[in-house]
């Protein structure tokens, strides 16, 4: 009997519940700050300011790009590498992470505003099409880009797209206009640059950065070294701005034996994080070198903190950049990323890689340029430490330094043939990458003759026609070179044979080229034949 009681008020007690909830979702929907029924936390002023200017302003208003200047602001008052990324810009960075996207596989640079193929990567997809260097592209798509100054990261989008899918090209080639229809795929970023022998026993690796494939592109490099008579290793992180530090772990876990601790990290939200070797290495006991200067940042500083921690290795150059932050990516509502500071890294002596930030970002970002004014990359001596941050290695017991990046065991002054003004104008301008470009498209045949970087470093001359013709082409920015010492000019030419080399084997021909005349690699060679 109580059951068809409850039956019969059923649809009406489901009626009330119903109605009840309209009316409690009506009022949170629109409701005003601090008046929702189930309002539990004060609007910040910053978001009040917002809705203000949104609501209130005499003009019209972008509170998004607000927004995210006030969002740049507030961690600005942080550390300098907290940072936003707005969505615009994520896809860009992530990719240099992941260590590939999907596009065309093609370089290339503007000449009085026509886009000219500089470059094409072997078997991608501008390269199974038909694109050769040279080809001036004169439309991408349905849009024109020849004869307009297009902006480059408009170009770039319309090159990079989802794999497979279709796109036209046309380029004028030899005065003759042709179409191409390019289908995108994969094309890697690799982070190793160059990975060659030096003599019989000493093998050169260059990583420019950690992204998600770099400790697998590493050791394909050692391993293909390795076949080839690999006794003793340069490793080269100059300009090595750093990267996912899992990557630089595990390349410190083939150099390091045993359980050996490789950095931790401490921060006020998170618990101290040992980072221990876990395997048995693939060079744990042959001689090994570490090159730095102060582009070496982050993960490429814990790498070689460990490594000169541990007396592994012997560091050549000058001293690092000072990061040792640790970042963490969260993702935003509206498709931005915010890169927060969460930890710091020491290394395995307790050594902290960050230099001090407690004078503004300012002054923080000018500290390197500084170094070039105050002697530090011409005299080692020059570089003062707080007596606090003295530490001493684990085996050999011998003095290192913290709080400012890391010093090398070995210094080697910056080269001053690069720091005039002379050769200043001639990087602004580019113009030796155009002279190689053009020379290339002169002299392809000849070229040809060269079958590797290898064989072309060792051979290739430029000859007193080709320094004239370079001398000209400067002169066209009115940069005269006429006059210049025989050491500037052994200089210049010495970078000119390099950026041929580029050209023909990207930056594996160019680091291999330039490398024979570049002062801390002849250091490290000799200290390895010691």
């Amino acid at each position: 009997m109580n059951n068809k009681k409850i039956q019969v008020w059923l649809p009406l007690l489901f009626s009330i519940t119903m109605i009840v909830g309209m009316y409690f979702g009506y009022k949170m929907r629109d409701a005003l700050p601090g008046k929702s029924f189930f309002y539990m936390q004060k609007t910040r002023p910053i978001q009040e300011v917002l809705d203000l200017v949104q609501s209130k302003y005499v003009d019209e208003v972008n509170t998004d790009a607000l927004a995210d200047t006030a969002i740049e602001a507030m961690l600005s008052k942080l550390d300098p590498h907290s940072v936003f990324i707005p969505s615009e810009q994520l896809d860009r960075v992530n990719e240099d992470m992941a260590g590939s996207f999907y596009g065309v596989g093609i370089e290339y640079t503007f000449f009085n505003d026509t886009i000219n193929v500089t470059n094409v990567l072997k078997d991608g997809p501008g390269y199974k099409s038909g694109i050769l260097t040279g080809d001036k592209i004169l439309t991408v798509g349905d849009s024109a880009v020849s004869g307009r100054k297009i902006k480059l990261d408009e170009l770039r989008k319309l090159f990079r797209g989802n794999k497979d899918s279709k796109l036209p090209v046309m380029v004028l080639r030899d005065a003759v206009q042709k179409k191409f229809i390019i289908s995108r795929d994969i094309i890697p970023v690799s982070s190793v640059d160059a990975s060659y022998m030096i003599g019989n026993d000493i093998g050169y690796i260059r990583l420019n950065k950690f992204s998600l494939v770099t400790y697998r592109e590493f050791m394909t490099a050692l391993d293909t070294l390795h076949g080839r008579g690999l006794k003793k290793l340069i490793l080269d992180l100059r300009g090595n701005g750093g990267g996912i530090v899992d990557q630089a772990t595990a390349i410190a876990d083939e150099f390091l034996s045993g359980d050996k601790l490789i950095t931790y990290t401490v921060g006020k939200h998170m618990p101290k994080k040992d980072y221990r070797c876990q395997k048995e290495g693939m060079f744990e006991k042959e001689p090994l070198v570490v090159l730095t200067d102060e582009g070496t940042a982050s993960a490429s500083e814990i790498l070689t903190g460990a490594l000169q921690d541990w007396d592994r290795a012997t560091v050549i150059g000058r001293r690092s950049y000072g990061k040792g932050l640790v970042q963490e990516q969260y993702d935003l509502s509206d498709g931005s990323a915010l890169r927060l500071t969460i930890a710091r890294y020491y290394t395995p002596v307790g050594r902290s890689i960050q230099r001090p930030y407690n004078n503004g970002q300012a002054a923080y970002f000018e500290e390197v340029g500084q170094r070039f004014h105050n002697g530090q990359v011409f005299s080692a001596d020059s570089f003062k430490t707080d007596p606090k941050n003295i530490f001493t290695t684990l085996i050999n017991k011998k003095t290192v330094y913290g709080g400012g990046g890391i010093m090398p065991d070995i210094f080697v002054p910056y080269d001053t043939s690069a720091f005039d003004v002379t050769s200043a104008r001639i990087y602004t301008k580019n113009i030796l990458g155009d002279f190689a470009y053009h020379y290339y498209l002169r002299n392809k045949t000849q070229l040809d003759n060269y079958k590797t970087s290898t064989s072309f470093a060792a051979a290739f001359v430029l000859t007193d026609n080709d320094w004239n013709d370079f001398v000209q082409e400067a002169a066209k920015d009115s940069i005269p070179l006429n006059n210049i010492s025989l050491k500037e000019r052994s200089d210049l030419s010495n970078r000119i044979r390099s950026s041929i080399a580029r050209q023909l084997w990207r930056t594996q021909g160019f680091y291999e080229t330039s490398n024979i005349n570049d002062e801390v690699v002849k250091k490290a060679v000799e200290f390895l034949n010691k």
